[in-house]
Formats: structure tokens, sequence, C-alpha cells
């Protein structure tokens, strides 16, 4: 008797990352990923044609707002459900992950010993977060008032998918360097979206930067206590 495998699509910008995922999946027999994509429209397409189990999104994307994504995934296959595999680990993102309809969230770093895990969870239906977060992630939702951020800061929302996310490494103090390793992009195009950043939000320094970041909630300053 043949046992019918759980059809998973791949949507992130990264080549390497995707087969180091894709490695990981081919650990179980019972996965297949039957589409990868390296942007939101493209993976949004597949999951229209494909139908899939389950999507592993990243949240940063070249073109398409990981957020808004998850929504436009849900629209096009409710059978469809979505973990998210992001270098966030910021607490609001991934709040907003789960308000947008996201069943689980992982962060990339931890992806080798929970991914599996994860996905088992949430094909059952349940909800699944990585334990380097999940304890944070609670007290944020415990807490009292809740802190709107992000999303109601227009200038922020000017920014592209890429420009967020190289805003909110350069918050946290990762150099242009750095940058360009983390994200697979040349030095000179991580100095770039920092120019573009700091020109759109009307910034002419490094602690300006942080200051706006903390001031729209990019930055949860109660973990820098």
């Amino acid at each position: 008797m043949t046992v019918q495998k759980t059809r998973l699509i791949i949507i992130d910008d990264h080549p390497l990352f995707r087969e180091g995922l894709k490695t990981i999946l081919n650990q179980k027999s019972k996965y297949e990923v039957v589409g990868e994509a390296g942007s939101g429209r493209e993976g949004l397409q597949m999951v229209k044609n494909l139908k899939p189990d389950l999507v592993l999104l990243d949240l940063s994307l070249p073109d398409i707002r990981g957020l808004d994504l998850i929504r436009d995934i849900l629209k096009a296959s409710l059978k469809t459900r979505t973990l998210i595999v992001s270098m966030h680990s910021k607490i609001d993102y991934i709040v907003k992950a789960f308000q947008h309809g996201a069943i689980g969230y992982i962060v990339k770093e931890s992806a080798a010993e929970t991914l599996l895990n994860g996905i088992e969870h949430v094909l059952k239906g349940n909800f699944y977060m990585d334990t380097s977060v999940s304890q944070q992630v609670v007290k944020k939702l415990a807490g009292l008032p809740a802190k709107e951020a992000l999303s109601t800061n227009p200038g922020y929302e000017a920014l592209t998918p890429r420009e967020q996310e190289v805003m909110a490494l350069l918050a946290e103090g990762v150099t242009a360097n750095q940058i360009a390793d983390q994200l697979f992009i040349s030095p000179k195009t991580a100095e770039n979206h920092r120019s573009n950043i700091m020109r759109k939000l009307g910034l002419h320094s490094s602690i300006e930067l942080v200051r706006y970041a903390v001031k729209i909630g990019l930055i949860d300053t109660d973990l820098w206590k």
C-alpha cells in the first residue's frame, strides 16, 4: 500500500538555505518538496497551482512583505498551513506572524534541530513555536497593555522587505560586512541598502537609526535589561 506523502513548498530567497531545508526533509521519506521559490510572487503562484499541505516561508523576501504573503497563501489554498522559518527572532515579528495566520515559527539558526518536530506539530493542526523564543513571546502576549509596533509607522512601512530586514540587523549593531555574509549579498549591496534606509527615514547616524528602531518597537528594550 502506497503511503501518501506530505507535499511541501519552500519559499526563501537564499538557494543554499533552501538546499539545507531539503536535506533535513529528506531524512523522512514521507515528505516531498513539490516546489521551491526565491520570491513571494513565484511562491504564491506555486501554492495556487499545487495546493501543498505545508509552506515553509521566510518572512524576508525581495518582492512581497512576508506577513502579507501569509494571508495570500491562506486565500489561495485553505488547506495549506504555513510554518515560518526566519532569521527574525524579534518578538513583534513573531507575534504578527501568528496574527496573520501562520501556524508555526522557527528561527533559522535552530532549524536543523527543530524543523521536523515543528512540521509534525503544524500538520496535526497544532501551533508550534521555536523553544528559543517561546517564553519571550508568551511574556510579550501576557503584557498589558499590548504594544502595537512596526506596521503603524509609515516611514518603516515605506521600506522594501529587504530594507526592513537590513534595518533590523543594523539596529542590533550588525556591520554591513556581517549583513552581507548573513544575507548572501555583496558588501556594496549591503551598504547601498543602509544608505537607502537612512535617506528614506531622514536619519544621519547609527545612533539615530537605533533610536528610531526603539521608537517604533523594532528593538525590544526589555531584552537589554
